[in-house]
């Protein structure tokens, strides 16, 4: 595609060179770039891409794109923008040919609920017959095909180039997990939404956005799109989706436990089975069943009704997408065994996630709650305390272990966890460096009807310690604990 084409409707501040050269590919980092490439000198966090400019062209990069003057040893084609990673966005829209435009699109974002919305949404999507795909934590998949997630939004020129993939091999939706780092630096500026959903708001990242604030400023810019987005679909049952409402100037659907709620549920039942509620909407009441459990996921499944009516899915179909999925990985999900004790694994890593989660098996009237948990290395320090202090409350014995330690020392993010939990006047905990030996000690200590969480990693298929990424998967860690259990 001539890069003259690329660049129509994007702000510049000059053009140095010939424009009308054709332009092969797309890259963000100097590794990325074959011949006839264009490669955006992107600002990141540790690096700046001008530095590599150099290689770039080494490489065979036929322009580049960048915030700064044109050095005068480079001799390419050099695209000056006033925001190098919004012209970006909307040059790698151009550049797949607007598949978005050929999709029904759907942006979700929120602290919590995003993946399952997706799971739900999409199982909903197939009853009805649509052929969705997914953009998300745990994978990118769409029709036959799947590729693991190594962010959970990928850079634009990659969610472009999934989307156009999605579009050719017949994928009718697309269902986005939006993160505040992905709004916050323009990686789907060029998406154009259908809708886009908003699931709560709590305490993560705030090694990124410093505030609350903040944070829900990145959060809120989903909404403000420049898009085809016709609907925001919000949740009114969380003080910042309140404030969201009040804010937002198109047409909104809530939904929640509130009376105001367009769409509703003011009669509900949680157990070991799952979840039956009955949810009042503008065209009637409908009841629903779902395996999934929690009034966390009462609230996930509200979400995914509200989306499902504004894509015009019927609500037999919205029945039996709610009802056919068994579960979520990593997200509750449960390890089988004949212990006579239940074992679930879960990806809550903040202490709202932990509270959530703990509530809920405390409502299910548990022998006593085992709890294994950590917290992450070189990310949000403040809430490693209110974990600990949320697991010192609700648990009944507490396994403080390591999650992903990253550069920090495991004993040291142990410790820091440990002070709240020394907060809530807790004692019966130990601190155990190797996460599986504490996965172990928490399986051996279990008993008849308790119930063993295993928090904070979820589906993840490894662990970060300094500059290794190690194999560990707690589900398979689990299995493997208990077949050697059984043959002893």
């Amino acid at each position: 595609m001539k890069l003259v084409d690329l660049l129509k409707n994007i702000p510049l501040i000059e053009v140095s060179g010939n424009d009308r050269e054709d332009i092969l590919g797309l890259a963000y980092s100097s590794k990325q770039v074959k011949v006839g490439f264009l490669f955006a000198a992107l600002k990141g966090g540790k690096t700046d891409g001008f530095e590599f400019i150099g290689d770039a062209v080494g490489r065979g990069a036929r322009a580049v794109l960048s915030e700064n003057p044109k050095p005068e040893n480079v001799n390419v084609v050099w695209v000056r923008v006033p925001d190098a990673r919004e012209a970006l966005a909307c040059l790698a829209a151009a550049f797949y040919s607007f598949p978005s435009r050929e999709l029904k699109v759907v942006g979700i974002t929120g602290t919590k609920g995003k993946t399952t919305v997706t799971y739900l949404l999409e199982s909903i999507l197939r009853k009805a017959g649509f052929e969705p795909s997914v953009i998300g934590t745990i994978n990118y998949r769409g029709p036959d095909m799947a590729i693991e997630a190594d962010r959970t939004t990928p850079e634009a020129p990659d969610i472009q180039r999934l989307l156009r993939e999605f579009a050719s091999r017949g994928a009718t939706h697309c269902l986005i997990e939006v993160s505040s780092h992905a709004l916050d630096l323009k990686r789907v500026w060029g998406v154009e939404f259908d809708a886009a959903v908003f699931t709560n708001l709590s305490g993560e990242h705030m090694d990124y956005h410093h505030s609350m604030e903040d944070y829900f400023a990145a959060k809120k810019k989903l909404f403000f799109l420049n898009s085809k987005k016709r609907t925001a679909v919000v949740n009114l049952d969380d003080p910042w989706g309140q404030k969201l409402l009040a804010e937002l100037p198109m047409a909104t659907v809530s939904f929640g436990l509130e009376p105001a709620a367009i769409v509703r549920s003011k009669v509900y039942r949680l157990n070991e089975e799952g979840i039956t509620a009955e949810i009042d909407y503008p065209g009637g009441q409908v009841e629903i069943t779902s395996p999934l459990m929690g009034k966390h996921n009462l609230s996930n499944i509200l979400a995914s009704f509200a989306v499902s009516l504004v894509l015009n899915v019927p609500v037999a179909a919205i029945q039996q997408g709610l009802a056919s999925l068994q579960n979520v990985p990593g997200r509750m999900e449960k390890i089988e065994n004949n212990r006579g004790f239940q074992i679930f694994i879960d990806y809550a890593h903040t202490d709202n996630a932990l509270k959530n989660l703990l509530e809920t098996v405390r409502g299910l009237r548990p022998g006593r709650i085992l709890l294994v948990f950590g917290a992450g290395g070189d990310r949000d320090k403040s809430k490693r305390e209110r974990m600990g202090e949320a697991a010192g409350r609700l648990a009944d014995l507490i396994f403080i272990t390591s999650d992903n330690p990253r550069s920090e020392d495991p004993m040291a993010i142990i410790a820091e966890i440990e002070k709240g939990v020394k907060k809530s006047g807790a004692k019966n905990y130990r601190k155990i460096e190797d996460r599986r030996e504490a996965i172990e000690q928490a399986l051996r200590a279990a008993k008849k009807g308790d119930y063993v969480l295993v928090a904070g990693k979820g589906h993840e298929p490894y662990q970060i310690a300094k500059d290794k990424v190690l194999p560990f998967h707690d589900g398979e860690v689990i299995r493997n604990i208990l077949t050697k259990l059984e043959h002893k």
